[in-house]
């Protein structure tokens, strides 16, 4: 066995490497908002630790939480520093390596067939939720004629001792395998995997077709194959260093209503395709612990899916325009605004990157093109940019009727948005030179305020 795909031992290795980084509790928090207030309160101090509670109010394990919420710690998972994360998500996961099925694995430390899904750790993480959920469930399929896997996020309440409510939202590739199984008349057998590396759940966020596997994603993050085991019933190849695993089915006909429950977008959403996974066996590791993902606009909820997706339009836009120097999705516009610099060379190329962007990603609304000393990962510096750069009656256009977010409270009833482009570069006959202060004075502020610190 592995253990550098173990995420305890990650957990343990990065609280030594970078103490600091790491909050660990030992006062008890309610299991009802409890882990959601500790890191609200953090994040509107700026702070981004990943925050280990020993004790949670009516759970029999630890919680870790807000793994992902900074990209300082994103980056250092794949061995490099923030300016290169996308660079690095992309080198490793265009590098597909297939999983190992392996014999043993600590998720087989305790298995069942005498389901109770109380005995399964949830936190319900804001006051408007119906229930708690399970926020970090990464849902495995394999498809019925091929064996291809899938990896996909979906959220999920108790319906019944042995029923989860969830929805497979997005429509996307688990929803379409769903309906392979739907004509052959066959419920399709899943696996719910909770508490895994981080590299697997960020693997599990990968934007790929449908005939690529995410297990072979993560090792191609790892550097080596994933390590799986199978499921007693029904041999799915789940990560052999899983917490939990709630394997079962989900049958296209069945129905059970999920929601509210507070999504990314800031707002509690109902969602309308309300599955039903039946739980028929649960998995366990002996020293389980609960990796929680905050839902909400939260860093963490919003990183998990971002850097996947910025990784990517990072490299598309680079290589079809190589004057773009950097793209970031900020946490203020959760999925639905981006920046992007450039070295603007020639009038309309900023206009023709944006358009380029607002093709590809179906999710963004808004796009802020600025110049290439301006940092994209600040929202004050894009906001000064739009400020002193951008003339609404030339540097603006809109595009309409296209398909948007079904998250976006503010979508038409068809679930169409329209999107905008606006242009905060210089642009060719800008009049202006920057103030700048020398780097000798900052260096000499430094020295005296770490003085008088």
């Amino acid at each position: 066995m592995n253990h550098r795909q173990d995420p305890h031992a990650f957990i343990d290795q990065y609280r030594r490497d970078f103490p600091g980084d790491v909050l660990v509790l030992d006062d008890p928090v309610p299991a009802d908002e409890g882990v959601t207030g500790v890191i609200y309160e953090l994040a509107a101090a700026g702070r981004r630790e990943m925050v280990q509670f020993r004790k949670v109010t009516g759970l029999d394990v630890p919680v870790v939480s807000n793994m992902f919420a900074s990209r300082q710690r994103i980056a250092r998972m794949l061995d490099t520093g923030p300016s290169g994360l996308h660079s690095a998500y992309q080198q490793r996961a265009r590098r597909p390596v297939p999983p190992r099925v392996v014999d043993s694995g600590p998720v087989l430390d305790n298995v069942t067939t005498e389901v109770d899904l109380a005995t399964v750790p949830m936190l319900r993480h804001f006051a408007s939720d119906r229930s708690p959920y399970v926020t970090s469930g990464i849902i495995v399929a394999e498809d019925p004629d091929t064996g291809v896997g899938n990896l996909s996020y979906h959220r999920a309440m108790p319906h019944s001792r042995t029923e989860l409510a969830t929805s497979l939202h997005s429509r996307g590739d688990l929803w379409r395998m769903l309906q392979k199984y739907a004509e052959r008349g066959e419920p399709m057998p899943v696996a719910m995997v909770l508490g895994g590396h981080p590299l697997f759940m960020l693997a599990a966020s990968a934007r790929v077709g449908y005939d690529v596997d995410e297990r072979a994603v993560a090792g191609g993050l790892f550097g080596e194959p994933l390590e799986v085991v199978r499921t007693p019933r029904h041999g799915i190849g789940v990560p052999a260093w899983s917490d939990f695993v709630l394997e079962g089915t989900i049958d296209a006909a069945e129905r059970a209503e999920e929601g509210p429950f507070g999504e990314f977008s800031g707002y509690s959403s109902n969602r309308s395709t309300n599955n039903v996974l039946r739980v028929q066996t649960i998995l366990r590791r002996s020293d389980a612990m609960l990796i929680d993902v905050v839902g909400g606009n939260t860093d963490e909820h919003l990183n998990l899916a971002r850097v996947p997706r910025e990784s990517e339009m990072a490299e598309k836009l680079k290589a079809r325009f190589p004057d773009v120097t950097a793209v970031h999705y900020p946490t203020s516009g959760t999925h639905f605004h981006c920046y992007v610099a450039l070295r603007q060379r020639r009038p309309g190329q900023a206009r023709q990157v944006m358009l380029g962007l607002l093709g590809w990603d179906p999710y963004v609304k808004t796009v802020i093109a600025v110049d290439e000393d301006v940092d994209v990962t600040s929202d004050n510096d894009v906001l000064w940019a739009l400020a002193t750069h951008f003339q609404p009656h030339q540097d603006l256009f809109t595009v309409d009727g296209l398909p948007g977010s079904p998250l976006d409270p503010s979508s038409g009833s068809d679930g169409t948005t329209s999107r905008m482009g606006l242009d905060a570069t210089r642009g060719p006959h800008f009049d202006g030179n920057r103030i700048v202060v020398s780097e000798e004075a900052r260096q000499h502020a430094r020295r005296i305020l770490g003085e008088n610190g």
